[in-house]
């Protein structure tokens, strides 16, 4: 029933995963103020714990008053595991590290290259998310957005605090791995995956923390406990549900459009909430962004 009704209202259907889209963007771009927040008083190793732990749980609430039970075969494990490795326990802990010697516009600017890593990947991968001169344009163009909506002045940081700097961008090729590897998730309801990759990075971190940072010796403020809870709900376990539906619906390429789409989103929430100054290039940079998406997430013509 599902499937017809999508089938009969394709337009209806692509505005929806637009709008989740952009959902997705939001909720990720508004993770690097929470971090920054985050990690003023607590380390990144059991910010990102918390985070991962907060959400896995909820998720596998959720779950359980929909009635959906996670897989029990290893194997599917090991791919949750990898899956948890590539989306969350790397980057997320890397990101965190960075962000406390890292300006925030230089950190969006590297942190947003993932789609580049995708589209290189895909030089080696065939099916639907082969490279295509279309999508090379997008990247080109979302990236001169994302430099001219943050201000080329970032760029001035590029060099200092280097090893953070190449830690962001490692990120961003974790991101990019992750999005390829999410489509073995394809049959997945996905809150499924979401959860389970989680679930998988939490058994993975809460160790380390424990070990590293010995939380019970903090003295966390309440604005960095609260920034971990909007983390763990918002930029991550509802996002995470996001992602992996996108991935199924839209294909890795397209998803990673958001990485673009969050700068914009971000700075519109500094100037809202933050009283900020968008660089005086910025509307340029909104329109750069805004057709490298198009160009990124528009079907390819069948014959």
């Amino acid at each position: 029933m599902h499937t017809l009704s999508c089938a009969s209202k394709p337009r209806t259907n692509a505005a929806f995963e637009w709008a989740l889209l952009a959902l997705l963007a939001t909720c990720w771009g508004a993770s690097y103020t929470f971090i920054k927040i985050g990690v003023a008083t607590i380390p990144p190793v059991t910010l990102i714990a918390a985070r991962t732990l907060i959400a896995g749980l909820l998720l596998l609430a959720v779950l359980r008053m929909r009635g959906v039970k996670l897989p029990k075969e290893p194997a599917m494990w090991w791919r949750f595991a990898l899956q948890a490795c590539l989306n969350s326990v790397l980057p997320f802990t890397l990101i965190a590290w960075a962000e406390r010697s890292v300006d925030a516009g230089l950190a969006t600017i590297l942190n947003s290259t993932s789609p580049i890593f995708i589209f290189l990947l895909g030089l080696g991968l065939g099916g639907s998310e082969r490279p295509t001169l279309r999508r090379l344009f997008g990247v080109g163009a979302g990236l001169a957005g994302i430099c001219l909506i943050v201000g080329f002045e970032a760029l001035n940081g590029l060099g200092h605090s280097l090893l953070a700097q190449l830690g962001l961008v490692a990120a961003a090729v974790c991101y990019g791995c992750a999005a390829m590897f999410g489509r073995v998730f394809k049959g997945l309801d996905p809150m499924v995956p979401a959860a389970g990759s989680l679930l998988s990075g939490t058994a993975m971190l809460l160790p380390a923390s424990l070990v590293i940072d010995r939380p019970w010796t903090l003295a966390p403020s309440a604005a960095s406990m609260m920034a971990v809870l909007a983390l763990a709900v918002l930029s991550t376990a509802l996002a995470f549900t996001i992602y992996f539906r996108l991935i199924k619906t839209l294909g890795p390429m397209s998803t990673a459009a958001q990485a673009y789409l969050r700068v914009p989103i971000g700075v519109m929430i500094g100037v809202v909430f933050l009283g900020e100054a968008p660089a005086p290039t910025a509307w340029a940079g909104l329109a750069c962004i805004m057709a490298g998406v198009i160009a990124m997430t528009m079907p390819a013509r069948r014959a």
